[in-house]
């Protein structure tokens, strides 16, 4: 059994660091070593339980020690842990705003990391029975059904399929995808499309300290095949402030669906895909950046500690941006416009999980807020979507009860606008509030209309 470090510390105050994924070694794989691993964990956290509120993993974990006989983890059978494992979709909040015992504190805590190195135990032994697994498959290979899914007159059909309440019926008896989950929309129309109609107009580009003023976008599968208006308000607001933006031709999934999933070996391929074409890119001078914070997040955290020797995935780790960081980062030179024309009210904005582990600051607060008239209450709270968990059957009931404390500030502040930096947080927010609220799937689109672009 293993046996929890002795220190004298209670706690923590230094900055979190993070230990490289040793997936490759094959100990991260035996079930006695995890088993092991997460006994020690799950006994500190009964101990301390301050990430109870985050997401159902910690409820999960206390149920099952305060109904266990002895009131401890010592009697919770370990075919039990997996409960748990199952609850966490990676949003590293624990790690990043609440855990005091994360590394350099001795016990060196890595709940995330953990519960990411049973799912890929799970995953490799294919413990989840067929049902799921070819759900998740489906749910997790977004370059297929992305790309598949927005050919012209299959979007219209799809769409109008996934509408239809006679349809999800069986499909959530068929798949295990919950009848009342809101699913993407499909799109013909997409990015490369509309970027293409852009008008591509940009006086002298400039550069900072901090960024090129040239930008190559990873569309990303969710911008590029669901919701290409936002990549396109990317563009805009982009252009508008004199940065040369290109939209990269050839990219994959950022990796992070099969990354939730513990499909580390599809992860290794969509990075040994993207990495090429993004170096290409940083080495012609351009900056990379991405709307969705997720897809930020793999190239700026999680592939750099899956494989921390990559020297080539450092240096992409040094210019991939949020597109509000690079907005704040442009801003500190005075190379951000201030021509607003339309004025704005209050708005409500729940900071995306992916992008506040970035510690990056609250920059898209910061740049709506030079709005003229704009209130901006921002809420951190998880909405309960994670891309996958608001869609599975086990677990979108649960995702509707972990939105409940976003949806219910956004109600009390009563705002005009609501928006998040993850559009699938934004829809999965926006679907609760009962109020007059208008949804923007993402901030970037305020920025254009008060541009008046």
């Amino acid at each position: 059994m293993a046996e929890k470090i002795e220190s004298s510390r209670e706690g923590g105050i230094d900055a979190p660091t993070r230990h490289a994924l040793d997936w490759t070694n094959p100990d991260f794989y035996n079930q006695d070593k995890i088993d092991d691993e997460l006994y020690r964990t799950f006994e500190i956290c009964h101990g301390c339980r301050r990430c109870v509120s985050l997401c159902d993993a910690y409820p999960t974990l206390f149920d099952l020690i305060d109904e266990s006989p002895s009131y401890d983890i010592d009697t919770v059978e370990k075919s039990d842990y997996n409960k748990v494992v199952d609850e966490c979709y990676m949003c590293d909040l624990c790690y990043q705003t609440k855990c005091p015992y994360v590394p350099p504190h001795p016990w060196a805590l890595d709940f995330p990391h953990l519960m990411l190195r049973a799912k890929a135990k799970k995953f490799k032994d294919k413990k989840d029975g067929l049902q799921k697994r070819i759900r998740n498959k489906l749910l997790s290979s977004t370059d297929f059904t992305m790309k598949y899914g927005s050919i012209p007159l299959v979007d219209v059909t799809i769409n109008t399929l996934n509408g239809s309440q006679i349809v999800r019926k069986p499909l959530e008896g068929l798949l295990g995808i919950h009848a009342k989950a809101d699913l993407p929309k499909f799109k013909s129309n997409n990015l490369k499309k509309r970027v293409e109609k852009l008008t591509n107009s940009v006086d002298k580009v400039q550069a900072n300290e901090s960024t090129t003023g040239k930008v190559m976008v990873f569309g990303t599968c969710y911008c590029n095949y669901s919701v290409p208006e936002v990549g396109e308000d990317l563009f805009t607001v982009f252009r508008h402030n004199n940065i040369q933006t290109e939209l990269m031709q050839q990219e994959k999934c950022c990796g992070m669906p099969k990354f939730e999933l513990g499909d580390l070996e599809s992860v290794k391929k969509a990075k040994e895909y993207n990495a090429p074409r993004f170096l290409e890119a940083i080495n012609d001078g351009y900056d990379i950046v991405a709307a969705v914070p997720s897809c930020v997040l793999m190239f700026k955290q999680e592939l750099p500690l899956m494989f921390p020797g990559d020297e080539e995935l450092q240096k992409i780790k040094s210019r991939i941006f949020d597109p509000f960081e690079y907005l704040s980062l442009r801003d500190k030179d005075g190379l951000l416009k201030k021509d607003f024309k339309i004025e704005f009210d209050k708005i409500s904005y729940q900071a995306a999980c992916h992008q506040r582990v970035q510690n990056i600051g609250p920059k898209t607060k910061e740049i709506l807020s030079l709005i003229p008239g704009a209130e901006i209450d921002m809420i951190e709270r998880c909405s309960g979507h994670d891309g996958t968990y608001a869609v599975k059957k086990e677990s979108h009931e649960k995702s509707i009860k972990i939105r409940k404390p976003v949806v219910s500030k956004v109600e009390r502040f009563d705002p005009k606008t609501f928006t998040s930096d993850c559009p699938m947080a934004a829809k999965h927010v926006g679907n609760g509030v009962t109020t007059e609220t208008e949804t923007v799937l993402h901030p970037m689109s305020i920025l254009k209309d008060a541009y008046g672009l």
